[in-house]
């Protein structure tokens, strides 16, 4: 049958169901087979061919049709893993069903009369065999899930088969190690399978409808037991999948084992697909959503800015009722944990990659989803995230993720990424090996629109944060306490700084002490209160190296002078909230704030009209600091009152 003649006639089912208004019994075999036996159809024909409206169309005129084709799909799909699909027939009507189940469920998902459908059991509709008889007390998500998962180690469908004679007996199936038959070698496995193209495409085709049930909880309201587990992880995490501990591992092992440059040959990847890339993916995706199981439970204080020490506090393991999350907090070995540090480090900087040749090395799209998976990482797992500090190898993973949070800081949309970028950083931040590994040059030159500076990863990091700070999206405010505690918690351990780094330090205390910054929000002295511990910390411990950063502060000792005598009195208070008020923006941001070597703040100006009152957009330009002016000669501060700020930054454009 030609591929027209196929989509027609699923087409013609797809019309046949919609128009039907009396319900279709499920032993009409004839009716319900022309969805998935007679048809190759792709999954882009699936999506193309069942339009919404048809599909919600359906939900609410012949409900019972709907329940039945849901029904039908996943029987189907239960008895491949229950025949080990051996015919090319038995795989097409495999992958036909979950194609349409994909397309499907969500419009189940999104109708709260139908929630609980999937957690039912169908009455009266037997599946036709003695055996099978107890399996229909089973809710239909649970058949889903167990079909799902015998079908992700079927040998010659997603899998190497071990045997050389033409077929595996269906008592195979049931007695099959699926440990023998993990995806990739790795953690817990020393055999790398031959890559097959055709078993990595029915795995993807799998996992997306994997994905597809674990998201019903997108589907849900907000309410006060949003917090509950997942019903879908819970019961694919459980005991009950005996495949759950090969499934973690060939994920795993999946996504730390890929290398997207492969050989290195230029332009590789516009000459033949990646059919690898979607697979790892699909996998990064579903290992972070099984792996958020306990999230409730986790030590989420370490977020907040004030309390990194929580992370390395309490090893015990997660409960058992996770099996991925258990798994996950019990890997150990050295090697392992080599293997999945570089990896991730690996497909991190891959986007950072440089060549010669422009667009020549493949660049991946998913980081987001591999620094979900390394914050869970370290969460779940302390002996891991005790590895990562001790290992030199954490610099790679700290520069990739400077590279994202500079470049995503002027996209309100990719707020998300900022965040977990931000939160790893505070993580290890509380350990000393991280402070301590910052000493090292930074040499290798990742293309960023930051100023040229000579100096250590210390250096990089600052000069990132103060660049987010200065040229970011309002809703960044949030996070400026979490930016500021990871330089105060690196502090002490911090040799040298640039000049560039001391300057921008001395920028950041210049724009937050500022009288209508400090009184326009009861908590921005917090952020003054931690530039000034910074600056304790480096001079109580690492005097000796930081001339540039002590020098910077004598030069500007007039913003000390001044934060030392603020105005308390609630006049002069109002003064300053209403000269802000009148003048609301003295320094353009393309103007005297940044000069040419700070280009890469220009394009936040479109993201600019926030919800936030204060804003750094006017504060004092950093080429204050090199104002002679600034000090008078008997080291006075006549100069330097709050009213004349805007006034006297206008005119000092002096920073080269």
């Amino acid at each position: 049958m030609g591929s027209a003649d196929s989509k027609l006639n699923f087409r013609k089912a797809v019309i046949q169901l919609t128009t039907k208004t009396q319900p279709v019994e499920a032993t009409d075999d004839a009716f319900w087979d022309q969805f998935w036996a007679d048809t190759a159809t792709s999954v882009q024909d699936v999506f193309a061919l069942v339009p919404a409206a048809e599909i919600r169309a359906v939900r609410e005129e012949s409900p019972s049709n709907l329940a039945t084709l849901c029904y039908k799909a996943v029987e189907k799909l239960v008895q491949g893993a229950e025949s080990g699909c051996h015919s090319e027939k038995e795989r097409q009507v495999v992958l036909n069903c979950s194609r349409l189940l994909t397309r499907v469920l969500p419009y189940i998902f999104e109708d709260p009369d139908w929630r609980g459908f999937f957690w039912s059991t169908v009455p009266g509709a037997g599946r036709g065999g003695g055996e099978e008889e107890d399996e229909n007390a089973r809710p239909l998500a649970e058949s889903l899930l167990l079909a799902i998962a015998d079908l992700l180690f079927c040998p010659d469908f997603t899998v190497q088969s071990h045997r050389r004679n033409n077929v595996d007996s269906a008592e195979d199936v049931h007695s099959l190690d699926s440990c023998e038959y993990i995806w990739e070698a790795g953690v817990g496995f020393a055999h790398s399978p031959q890559p097959n193209y055709i078993h990595d495409m029915n795995r993807m085709e799998l996992l997306k409808l994997l994905l597809t049930c674990f998201s019903e909880a997108m589907y849900l309201p907000p309410s006060p037991e949003s917090g509950s587990p997942n019903p879908w992880v819970q019961f694919f995490c459980s005991t009950e999948n005996r495949h759950a501990l090969p499934l973690f591992t060939s994920l795993l092992n999946t996504v730390c084992a890929y290398d997207p440059v492969g050989y290195g040959i230029p332009y590789n990847h516009l000459l033949f697909s990646d059919y690898r890339e979607p697979l790892v993916e699909e996998a990064a995706q579903v290992l972070i959503v099984t792996l958020d199981h306990d999230s409730a439970t986790s030590t989420t204080p370490t977020v907040d800015g004030t309390t990194t020490g929580t992370a390395m506090d309490d090893a015990d393991p997660p409960g058992p009722e996770n099996l991925f999350v258990n798994y996950l907090s019990r890997i150990h070995r050295e090697e392992d944990f080599q293997f999945i540090l570089k990896g991730i480090a690996r497909l991190l900087s891959n986007p950072l990659l440089q060549t010669y040749l422009p667009n020549s090395t493949k660049k991946i799209q998913f980081h987001q989803e591999l620094l979900v998976l390394f914050w869970k990482l370290c969460d779940f797992n302390k002996k891991f995230l005790f590895f990562v500090l001790k290992s030199s190898d954490v610099l790679d993973i700290l520069v990739p993720i400077l590279y994202f949070l500079n470049d995503a800081r002027a996209d309100q949309s990719r707020v998300g990424l900022m965040h977990i970028g931000v939160f790893i950083l505070l993580l290890l931040s509380g350990e000393r090996n991280f402070g301590v590994r910052l000493n090292k040059p930074y040499s290798v030159r990742v293309p960023m629109d930051i100023p040229a500076f000579t100096g250590t990863h210390a250096d990089l990091l600052i000069v990132v944060f103060h660049k987010i700070i200065t040229s970011g999206h309002q809703r960044l405010q949030p996070l400026f306490d979490c930016l500021l505690t990871i330089v105060v918690n690196v502090s002490p351990y911090l040799k040298s700084l640039s000049m560039v780094t001391a300057n921008k330090l001395l920028h950041l205390l210049e724009a937050f002490s500022t009288t209508w910054f400090l009184f326009s929000a009861s908590q921005n002295h917090h952020l003054v209160f931690f530039l000034l511990e910074v600056f304790n910390n480096i001079i109580q411990y690492q005097f000796d190296g930081n001339s540039n950063l002590v020098y910077a502060i004598i030069r500007k000792r007039g913003v000390f002078h001044q934060l030392a005598n603020l105005p308390t009195d609630p006049p002069s208070i109002h003064k300053a909230l209403q000269r802000r008020k009148k003048t609301p923006e003295p320094l353009s941001r393309a103007g005297s704030q940044e000069g040419a070597s700070m280009e890469g703040s220009r394009p936040a100006a479109p993201a600019e009209p926030g919800t936030l009152k204060t804003s750094l957009v006017a504060t004092p330009g950093i080429d204050k600091l090199t104002e002679k002016s600034q000090v008078s000669e008997d080291g006075t501060l006549r100069s330097l009152e709050p009213e004349s700020k805007p006034s006297s930054v206008e005119g000092s454009l002096s920073e080269g």
